[in-house]
């Protein structure tokens, strides 16, 4: 089922927030399945506090001669129901002078750092995630969250984006290891349909399928940009 929405013109409110105050509940969700999210999300993220806590103690050390600024980064993000959410990580680039890039920008690569890169390529620069996974604002597994004014973007343009919605949005995704890095209209809306299936298709195999590829991609560096 394709979702409908009301635009709304406000950039500090969703277009889909009006039609998700309620979010809709995934009814082919078992009950089995339901409490394995639960219990996953909450035992890894418990698990990955203290591998957290050593990568702070090593880039507090490392960061001032190979990523010269602040620790972390904070952004927007559009999550369940198209509500906003703060979503932190490892800061890997060099803070940008004219805000968020355009939806359909490539990525500023030369803004990129030598440690950034190294983050980025292993995934570890999302490591702060867990945080938003404890105050249940994101899952484990789920549709990678997009910049709040490029979510805004994409739901006027591109085919199945809303249904994203229906989920909490998660640290990795099928599209995140199927697709690869998203920084044009053509792989945004191949990472959209590859969400759509996660959000049909859910289920505890796929997740555990999710997380032994996104194992894979933090060894290898798929997709990384």
């Amino acid at each position: 089922m394709t979702l409908y929405y009301r635009h709304i013109a406000d950039p500090d409110r969703s277009p889909v927030t009006e039609l998700f105050a309620r979010p809709t509940p995934i009814a082919y969700w078992t009950t089995r399945y339901k409490l394995f999210k639960k219990a996953f999300d909450l035992g890894l993220s418990v698990a990955a506090l203290p591998l957290i806590g050593g990568a702070v103690a090593i880039l507090f050390v490392i960061n001032p001669f190979f990523n010269r600024g602040p620790l972390f980064y904070r952004q927007q993000r559009m999550g369940l129901g198209g509500k906003k959410i703060l979503l932190w990580k490892f800061r890997t680039m060099i803070p940008s002078e004219t805000g968020v890039r355009a939806a359909d920008a490539p990525l500023e690569t030369d803004r990129i750092t030598p440690l950034g890169r190294f983050l980025r390529r292993t995934r570890l620069d999302e490591l702060p995630n867990f945080f938003n996974v404890l105050r249940g604002e994101m899952s484990v597994v789920g549709p990678r969250p997009d910049a709040w004014d490029h979510a805004r973007v994409h739901i006027d343009e591109v085919r199945y984006y809303c249904e994203r919605f229906r989920v909490l949005p998660g640290i990795t995704g099928l599209a995140q290891v199927r697709g690869g890095y998203a920084d044009d209209r053509r792989a945004t809306e191949r990472k959209a349909r590859l969400d759509l299936f996660y959000v049909r298709k859910s289920r505890i195999k796929l997740d555990l399928w999710i997380i032994r590829e996104t194992v894979r991609v933090m060894i290898t560096g798929f997709g990384a940009r």
